[in-house]
C-alpha cells in the first residue's frame, strides 16, 4: 500500500529507525548482546516501549525497572560498537523509501531521530541516503527528546517550513506523541510496512 502525502504539505520529516530503515532487529540484537554481557536480558516489551528514545535516556529507566546498575556510558559504547559492526544488516524500508524518491527535489525533507549523530550519519552514508535530506536532527542536536516535539520542530526550522505544513513519518509511539505535541501532522508508517 502506497503512503499518500497530503497535497498541502510543504516539508517531510522522517524518523529513521523502524521508519526509513529496517534497523530495529539490529538494535534489539545489540541490546541482547549488551545485556548478556551484564548477565541479564532485555524484555521485548521494554524495547518496544522505549523505541525512539536515545540510549542515554533508556539505561536509567531500565536500571530502575529491572533493578540493575548498568553504566550508561558503557552500555552506549557497547551498543554502538555492535551497531557499527552490523550496519550491513540495515536496509531501507521500501514504502517509506518510495516517498523519499517521489519527493526528492520537490519538497524539503529531513531526518528526525533519537539516534546519536555519528550512528545516524554512518547508516545514511552506508545506504547512500544522505543526498536526499536537507537536514538531519539527532539526539545530539536537541535537549528534549521524543516524546517532546523538539526534534521535529528543529527539522521544520532547518527546512524553513512551518511545522503545521510538514508531515512526520514515524513508527514509534513516542515519536507519534512528539509530532502531535508539536502540532505537526503525522503518518503512522506501521500501517504500510
Amino acid at each position: 500500500m502506497k503512503i499518500e502525502i497530503p497535497s498541502n504539505i510543504k516539508g517531510i520529516i522522517f524518523d529513521m529507525d523502524g521508519t526509513l530503515v529496517d534497523s530495529l532487529p539490529v538494535h534489539f540484537a545489540a541490546w541482547d548482546v549488551v545485556m548478556e554481557k551484564h548477565n541479564t536480558t532485555y524484555p521485548r516489551e521494554l524495547f518496544d516501549e522505549f523505541s525512539g528514545l536515545p540510549v542515554t535516556k533508556i539505561v536509567p529507566i531500565v536500571n530502575e525497572r529491572l533493578g540493575l546498575n548498568l553504566n550508561t556510558e558503557e552500555v552506549v559504547s557497547e551498543k554502538e560498537v555492535f551497531l557499527l559492526n552490523n550496519i550491513d544488516m540495515i536496509k531501507p524500508i521500501k514504502p517509506v523509501m518510495d516517498v523519499v524518491l517521489e519527493y526528492h527535489k520537490k519538497l524539503p525533507m529531513s531526518i528526525g531521530t533519537g539516534s546519536v549523530k555519528h550512528i545516524t550519519l554512518a547508516v545514511l552514508k552506508k545506504l547512500n541516503l544522505e543526498k536526499y535530506f536537507n537536514a538531519v536532527v539527532t539526539a545530539d542536536d536537541v535537549n528534549n527528546h521524543k516524546p517532546e516535539p523538539d526534534t521535529f520542530l528543529k527539522c521544520a526550522e532547518l527546512m524553513k517550513v512551518n511545522p503545521k505544513e510538514c508531515v512526520v513519518l514515524e513508527d514509534g509511539e513516542k515519536g507519534i506523541e512528539a509530532a502531535i505535541k508539536g502540532g505537526i501532522p503525522v503518518i503512522d508508517v506501521r500501517k504500510y510496512i
